[in-house]
């Protein structure tokens, strides 16, 4: 194990890369397009956030950071495909946002919120670069609503495999993350003093045996959920197609085909959510993966998940 280092897309691995300050101000500094020097201060802060109503969703972040006192910054990393990761991310940053403000106080209180999510998935299917950033514009003038919510996305899959000499310091953060081996570690931390100090701590913590443990059940809880969901979409087409080929035999081909099929979903989705349960996932995730996996409409993945869960 003298040789092991984590993978820093691993959020286990990423959260305890950030608790490096240098680390922090380094890739803060890179996505927000900032001197380092402008960065005087940065607080990493609780990542519950705070449940109003007892039927509210509770929101867990994975890194969530407080710099110079006035900039909020939710730091997300998700592995598996998640097509409604816009509708999270608002949820999450919104979250931050409201929570702000007390009873009493007026609306000059609120700080600016960043939510930066680093993909190993592709969100924007239609685009070619690796990172974007939005901001809240008028549709024709682009004119600037308010500049206290902002997005940043990086899509891993998209880095480009060579480095050109004028990398940008995005790109070679970017490219931190998503490696994996120790020439390339070696490579990125010679270009920057930042991902240097990034590299540094990884090697530590990759030779913690208690956070090797903890790695290794958070690698673990990955590979299960992405297995769980891929036996259970394979097993319900299975038998929706072998209950469509039984029905045929007596109903005619095409309409049992069709009525199996519509059983096999049925079945998919309730070993989705049985799966997903057992390994602690909560009910708006399943909610949102069921909509992705087949197709479906919220209501009608609700009825499910209250039919299943």
């Amino acid at each position: 194990m003298a040789d092991f280092l984590m993978k820093p897309k691993i959020d286990f691995a990423f959260k305890e890369i950030m608790m490096n300050e240098q680390a922090r101000i380094g890739f803060l500094s890179a996505i927000l397009k900032l001197d380092p020097l402008d960065i005087k201060q940065t607080q990493i802060l609780n990542t519950n956030l705070r449940k109003v109503h007892e039927m509210e969703k509770q929101g867990i972040l994975d890194v969530r950071v407080l710099m110079n006192d006035n900039v909020e910054i939710d730091i997300e990393i998700q592995l598996s495909p998640l097509k409604v990761w816009a509708d999270r991310s608002l949820f999450y940053l919104s979250k931050i946002y409201t929570e702000q403000i007390e009873t009493g106080q007026n609306y000059t209180v609120f700080k600016k919120c960043v939510s930066v999510s680093i993909l190993d998935f592709i969100l924007f299917k239609n685009e070619n670069e690796f990172y974007s950033c939005f901001h809240i514009l008028e549709d024709t003038r682009h004119t600037l609503y308010t500049d206290k919510m902002e997005f940043h996305v990086l899509e891993l899959p998209k880095l480009p495999k060579e480095l050109k000499k004028d990398a940008n310091d995005v790109l070679l953060w970017a490219k931190f993350i998503n490696a994996e081996s120790k020439e390339e570690f070696d490579m990125l931390a010679s270009k920057n003093k930042y991902i240097n100090s990034a590299y540094q701590q990884l090697q530590v913590i990759s030779q913690d045996k208690q956070k090797q443990m903890e790695y290794t059940q958070r690698m673990k809880a990955v590979l299960d959920y992405n297995q769980g969901m891929l036996e259970a979409k394979q097993e319900g087409l299975e038998q929706g197609l072998e209950q469509g080929l039984k029905q045929g035999l007596e109903q005619g081909l095409k309409q049992g085909l069709e009525q199996g099929l519509i059983q096999g979903k049925e079945e998919g989705i309730n070993n989705v959510i049985i799966a997903l349960k057992s390994i602690g996932i909560e009910k708006e995730n399943i909610l949102s993966q069921i909509v992705n996996l087949y197709q479906i409409s919220y209501e009608t993945a609700q009825q499910y998940l209250e039919k299943y869960f």
